[in-house]
């Protein structure tokens, strides 16, 4: 089973940026299309950003100009560099296969303050 563990949240002022970080236990980026997620309080998951396996990548209207998502397969690691942050961008963020092939990882709390 993969192992996914999110780093990097933490607390900012509207306005600023944050990089949000994803560990894969092994390599996997190159097998599936991967996704940010993230869950406000009292709201459900939602879907952030996607990547492909050929590095096409999606967003979700709110954050499209704003974030951006990326890998690095020689580091399984999965990015999401968030800038111009907004209060309603508060929540545990998460990542995943776009289909949830894995178990959720811990995720990363984003606190904005305005």
């Amino acid at each position: 089973q993969v192992q996914l563990v999110e780093s990097g949240g933490g607390s900012v002022q509207a306005g600023g940026s944050l990089r949000l970080s994803c560990t894969a236990s092994r390599s996997i980026f190159d097998l599936y299309t991967m996704a940010w997620y993230r869950r406000a309080p009292g709201k459900q998951r939602e879907l952030v950003a996607r990547i492909t396996q050929s590095g096409t990548t999606d967003y979700v209207d709110s954050v499209r100009g704003r974030f951006t998502i990326s890998r690095d397969s020689t580091k399984n690691t999965l990015y999401l560099q968030m800038n111009s942050l907004k209060p309603d961008d508060a929540a545990v963020y998460f990542c995943n296969t776009i289909n949830w092939n894995f178990s959720w990882g811990p995720g990363t709390q984003v606190t904005v303050s305005s």
